[in-house]
């Protein structure tokens, strides 16, 4: 498929993620924004391990950290600096759990669905000669 190609699949894509979700509540639209905004290191959060039976804080992460949740492990990827990351897997268990916490408020739209679209992975890599 041609990048032309490409650009337009995912604008119409995009068209029609924003026709559907007019149904949305405000809410929704800006626990998205949020979201989004956690998953591009936008957002300061603490997540903490703790054991359900013993009460005990097992670890705890705090920075800019986007996390996923694997069921059976949860992935937590935070930004160190401009170009460096660390990523720790923490397993899940019957007594093992987590939350996360967002440290401080921040701005999200609950009028407006953002979509950010990242050119590297849009466009293929282009070798300049």
């Amino acid at each position: 498929m041609s990048t032309r190609r490409k650009v337009l699949a995912l604008l119409g894509g995009a068209a029609v993620a924003a026709v559907a979700l007019t149904g949305c509540t405000d809410a929704d639209v800006a626990t998205h924004n949020l979201s989004r905004d956690a998953d591009n290191f936008k957002v300061d959060r603490r997540v903490v391990f703790f054991n359900g039976i013993t009460d005990e804080y097992l670890l705890t992460i705090e920075g800019r950290c986007a996390i996923t949740d694997q069921e059976i492990q949860l992935e937590v990827i935070c930004k160190v600096d401009e170009d460096r990351y660390k990523k720790h897997f923490l397993g899940l268990s019957d007594n093992v759990s987590y939350f996360v916490e967002q440290l401080e408020p921040r701005e999200a739209s609950a009028s407006n669905y953002k979509v950010v679209f990242k050119p590297s992975t849009i466009l293929p890599d282009i070798e300049i000669r």
